[in-house]
């Protein structure tokens, strides 16, 4: 039986759909794979925080004011491991590859040796001022003794030619052929004075000629010492001097442009630090008041703003750190050492949570940086070469210590 004409067109219908769905199929998988965008990539790391190297520059050497910083600095400048990171320090963009905050961390080391320079220097002027006031009260008291001595040595003489115009006969010979007894008790009476006052004489031209010899020893040695202080404190004043240089050169280096950066990365680093130092919460623990003379130090501090650091400076219209606290507690009318080692060194300790206004900060490890409290997180100090006189907050510097100076 022949099959029906409807039977004969669904099976070619059938057939065309098989075939179709093939050619489909076949000109799909002969397409290209589609393109597909590449994963993202991690972005890199921000570039390193300007760290916090606790801004010292410091090498251990507690400098005792002997001209030695004790830095292990061959004066080369060199300051290479200074731009380490360290955990925690707040995040600082810096343009080229973190060259300008290399840069920055150069100039602050490099001030951090001139602190601990300048330090040494005022120590070894002081010293020097202190040899010398030795030196000249010696040099005083020689050339008083030694007038004593002409004059002892006159009235000496005296008394020999006294002698002598007596007819060259003892005066205990005279005595005994005397034939007025009232006239022998006198004269045994002067006899008398006149022994002690021979032998008074001779004793003190004795222990006079003995404290000259002394004290003509101990001006030569004082001297020997004062130019021995005076060659250590030119050689602080070279290693400050060479020190500036460096930073003066590193910061002429740069443009207009990057100069006002480097300042921002130094307020900004600044900053870092006064805020890791307040989140600590220490600032709710300090609520201490001024003292009657704390008040008058911090006056005369504040009286000082916008002057300019000038390194061994004392005011009145320059400072360095430890001369602006030197002449505030001055005014208070209490003397405190002059550098801020000996101010570490010297004055009673306090807790940074019993602070107060008017105590002294004292900075890096090794105490060549200081500042007066004002309270609020706040201190007024001198920075350093190349800024002026400012109030920043008392955790933008690593802290050594508190010191009271009217304890």
């Amino acid at each position: 039986m022949k099959p029906s004409r409807g039977a004969v067109i669904a099976g070619a219908l059938c057939v065309l759909m098989v075939t179709g769905g093939l050619t489909a199929t076949t000109a799909y998988a002969a397409l290209p794979p589609p393109t597909v965008a590449p994963a993202p990539q991690p972005s890199p790391p921000s570039p390193p925080p300007p760290g916090d190297d606790d801004g010292s520059g410091d090498d251990g050497s507690g400098d005792d004011g002997n001209g030695d910083d004790g830095n292990g600095d061959d004066g080369n400048g060199d300051t290479e491991g200074a731009a380490d990171p360290v955990d925690g320090e707040e995040a600082v963009e810096a343009p080229a590859g973190g060259e300008l905050e290399k840069v920055r961390r150069q100039i602050e080391a490099l001030h951090n040796q001139i602190g601990s320079a300048t330090d040494a220097y005022n120590a070894a002027a002081e010293r020097a001022r202190r040899q010398q006031r030795a030196v000249d009260a010696l040099n005083r008291r020689v050339k008083d003794n030694e007038a004593t001595l002409r004059d002892l040595r006159n009235r000496a003489g005296a008394m020999a030619r006294a002698q002598y115009r007596g007819g060259g006969f003892p005066v205990a010979t005279r005595l005994t052929l005397a034939d007025d007894p009232e006239a022998y008790i006198r004269s045994l009476g002067l006899l008398r004075k006149g022994q002690r006052a021979t032998s008074g004489v001779i004793g003190r031209l004795d222990r006079l000629g003995r404290e000259l010899a002394d004290d003509r020893e101990a001006a030569a040695d004082r001297h020997t010492e004062l130019e021995d202080t005076r060659k250590k404190r030119g050689a602080a004043k070279k290693r400050i001097e060479a020190k500036l240089k460096q930073a003066r050169k590193l910061e002429s280096s740069l443009a207009a442009e990057e100069r006002a950066r480097l300042r921002e990365l130094e307020e900004q680093t600044a900053r870092a630090r006064q805020l890791r130092w307040l989140k600590t919460g220490v600032l709710e623990e300090i609520n201490g008041e001024a003292s009657e003379r704390g008040k008058k130090a911090v006056t005369y501090a504040l009286a000082q703003l916008g002057k300019d650091y000038e390194w061994g400076a004392e005011g009145p219209e320059t400072f360095d750190c430890s001369g602006l606290t030197l002449r505030a507690w001055e005014a208070a009318e209490v003397p405190i050492p002059r550098t801020s080692q000996e101010q570490w060194r010297q004055l009673e300790r306090v807790d940074i949570a019993d602070m107060r206004p008017g105590d002294l900060i004292i900075y890096k490890e090794d105490a060549s940086h200081v500042g007066m409290y004002l309270g609020d997180g706040e201190i007024v100090h001198a920075p350093r070469t190349g800024r002026q006189i400012r109030v920043e907050g008392a955790g933008s510097l690593p802290i050594l210590g508190v010191v009271r100076p009217d304890a």
